[in-house]
Parts: structure tokens; C-alpha cells; sequence
């Protein structure tokens, strides 16, 4: 959600020990060959990629998203297509590209909070607005929600393509992430400002708005650090500076060939002299 599906890729050749392709084939061949039950591009989905667009689809049809960002998603994709078509289009190959930023255990310490405080906290809290009735909660927390989703649906479609560009990768998370923090400011103010705790009110009741005080806030301080400390000064730099030098080098060697063949001819052609 933050960037990490972008930034955690899986191992490339390079990383790999000299003994993992051939445990990796041995296994291989141990193993039955398995059929995809899902074809096209459904096949490719992992089920927690299903279950988000299961979210979307909830959320699209509940009434509870309003229409400006109902509409962004679509406006993200077009404006990533196009960045990837005319703005920075994909070089070299996608496997060497998979990996932007390689974290430590503290990184993912930092994952696994922004999963809770981003998306589980937030999904029980409507959850548990649709069981207490509360339709001013529910209605508070489902468009950062509803954009998490699809950011994170996003996320994961686009870095399995390889015909996405590093910086248009990075691009995803940053742009998802500025909307939200306008999102969870409304959400801030909507769940600080509706309810009135000067009154005697029962201890369940205050404690359940202050969860979403609390949480309201927690996110907006959790993705103000994420997009000012992480997205912006680390990930994103550090995309476009591997995918200029891996255009630089797919340049080079063009150059290099082109260089190469008027002499090779020439040489033939000496030859049969």
C-alpha cells in the first residue's frame, strides 16, 4: 500500500546463489506440472487481489465513495498508461526491473504497521459501524478505504507487467497516497467535529468514537511520514535513477551494434576479395 509491492520484489537471477537454480529445477521436476484454473488475465490475480476487487466493487455500488473518488482511479490508470507510452517507456528486461528497494527487518516492521493501521483497523472499524448502526463512521472511513484498495490492486497488477517502467511503478503509490491524505483530513474532521463527548454518554459509546479519533489520526500521521520520508526522498529517486541507467546501457549496446555491423560487413567483403 505504501510502495512495498513495488519495493519488495521477488529474487532476481542475480540474487540468487549458486545453488538455488538447481534446487529450484530438482524441485521442479519432482513436482506435477499444475494447470491454471483461472485463464487470461484473471490467472494472474492472487486471491488477495480478488478479494480487493471484491472490496471496490462493494464500496462502488454502496453509495458511500464520493464521485470525485470513485472517478480517480480511472484517471490514475489513464495517466500511468500514458506516462508509460509516451513519458518513460519500458527498457531492458522486466525481471532484471522487478525490485526498487530492498528493506531490513525494521522496513517491514514499518509494513506490517501501515497494513494495520491502513487497512485491517479501518476494515473492522466499518465493520463495525455496519453492526452498530453507525452510518456516520462507516461513510467516514470507506473512501480511504475504497482508494486503498485500488492502489494496492494496482500495485501488484502493474509491477507483474513488464511493459510499466520503473518510474511509472513508483509513480502508483505516490499518486494514491496524495489523494488519500486529502481523504483522511475530511475523515479527521468528520469524526473530531461530529461527535460531542462533553455530554454523559455511555463508556462503550466514547470509547468507540474515540477509536475512530484515534485511528483517523493514526493514518494521517502514518502516510504524511510514508509519502514525505519514504515515497518522495528514497523510492522515487531511486526509480528513476535505475531506469535511466538502464536506458544509458540499452543505448550504449544499440550504439555498439550499430558501430559493430558496418565493420563486420566490410571484413566479409574482404574476404571474398
Amino acid at each position: 500500500m505504501s510502495g512495498v509491492s513495488l519495493a519488495v520484489g521477488p529474487k532476481s537471477d542475480h540474487d540468487r546463489k549458486p545453488g538455488d537454480s538447481t534446487r529450484k529445477e530438482a524441485t521442479k521436476s519432482k513436482q506435477p506440472q499444475q494447470q491454471p484454473i483461472i485463464g487470461g488475465v484473471m490467472g494472474s490475480l492472487r486471491v488477495i487481489e480478488l478479494q480487493l476487487v471484491a472490496f471496490i466493487m462493494v464500496f462502488s455500488a454502496s453509495g458511500l465513495v464520493p464521485l470525485v473518488d470513485l472517478v480517480y482511479p480511472a484517471f490514475a490508470t489513464l495517466y500511468c498508461i500514458f506516462l508509460s507510452r509516451f513519458s518513460f517507456p519500458s527498457v531492458g528486461s522486466s525481471a532484471d526491473s522487478r525490485e526498487l528497494f530492498r528493506g531490513g527487518g525494521g522496513f517491514r516492521i514499518y509494513v506490517a504497521v501501515g497494513s494495520t493501521v491502513g487497512l485491517f483497523l479501518p476494515l473492522a472499524h466499518v465493520l463495525g459501524g455496519f453492526a452498530r448502526g453507525d452510518e456516520h463512521a462507516v461513510r467516514s472511513a470507506t473512501p480511504h478505504l475504497f482508494l486503498l484498495s485500488c492502489q494496492i490492486l494496482t500495485e501488484n497488477v502493474v509491477s507483474g507487467l513488464g511493459v510499466f517502467s520503473l518510474p511509472v511503478r513508483a509513480l502508483v503509490p505516490l499518486l494514491y497516497t496524495v489523494r488519500r491524505i486529502f481523504v483522511i483530513v475530511d475523515w479527521i474532521y468528520d469524526v473530531w467535529a461530529h461527535e460531542d463527548l462533553s455530554k454523559n454518554v455511555p463508556l462503550q459509546d466514547a470509547a468507540w468514537v474515540w477509536f475512530g479519533r484515534v485511528l483517523a489520526a493514526a493514518n494521517l500521521v502514518y502516510f504524511s511520514i510514508n509519502l514525505f520520508g519514504f515515497l518522495i526522498p528514497q523510492f522515487l529517486p531511486r526509480a528513476f535513477e535505475k531506469y535511466f541507467r538502464m536506458r544509458d546501457e540499452v543505448l550504449a549496446k544499440t550504439a555498439e551494434d550499430k558501430h559493430a555491423r558496418p565493420e563486420s560487413s566490410a571484413a566479409g567483403v574482404a574476404k571474398q576479395d
